[in-house]
């Protein structure tokens, strides 16, 4: 990957909606090559899929709740029971295994704290927790989908 790959990427991450001809006309190429570097992104995987970014306020879901797990369990019918879980309740929009006192991170969307009580019980019905922890989100800061296109072409290490 180039540093026109790069804009490209910086581009659709902002706008994956915008025609190729523009994107072809603000990274200096002619539309068939820049569709072409598009559909090469695609089919490596650097581009998974293009989405649209849903407002959670006006799909009455404003609450984000962090919530800690830990657990006893690390055998693999507990994990994949986890990882099932996960998959089936729509309101946990991230899930993280980490390293530390904590073994999950989950981000979860809700109406209220009604609607979240509802999603803790599922969880609970369906796989052995040792301890549950949230944290109600109090001000979104900063949220975005894009990551940094920067590193493309650096090593891991490099300054």
């Amino acid at each position: 990957m180039d540093r026109i790959d790069q804009k490209i990427l910086d581009l659709l991450q902002a706008d994956a909606t915008l025609p190729i001809a523009e994107i072809a006309d603000r990274v200096g190429l002619s539309a068939a090559p820049c569709w072409r570097r598009i559909k090469k992104l695609e089919d490596l995987g650097v581009v998974r899929r293009r989405v649209a970014l849903v407002d959670r306020r006006k799909v009455n879901v404003p609450m984000t709740l962090f919530v800690s797990v830990r657990t006893t369990r690390h055998a693999h019918d507990w994990v994949d029971a986890f990882r099932k879980l996960i998959a089936d309740v729509p309101e946990i929009v991230e899930a993280w295994r980490l390293t530390g006192d904590v073994d999950y991170l989950l981000r979860i969307v809700v109406p209220d704290i009604d609607a979240y009580d509802d999603v803790y019980k599922r969880m609970i019905e369906r796989v052995e927790l040792a301890d549950v922890s949230s944290a109600i989100a109090m001000e979104e800061l900063k949220y975005t989908t894009a990551v940094p296109t920067t590193y493309i072409g650096r090593r891991s290490g490099e300054g």
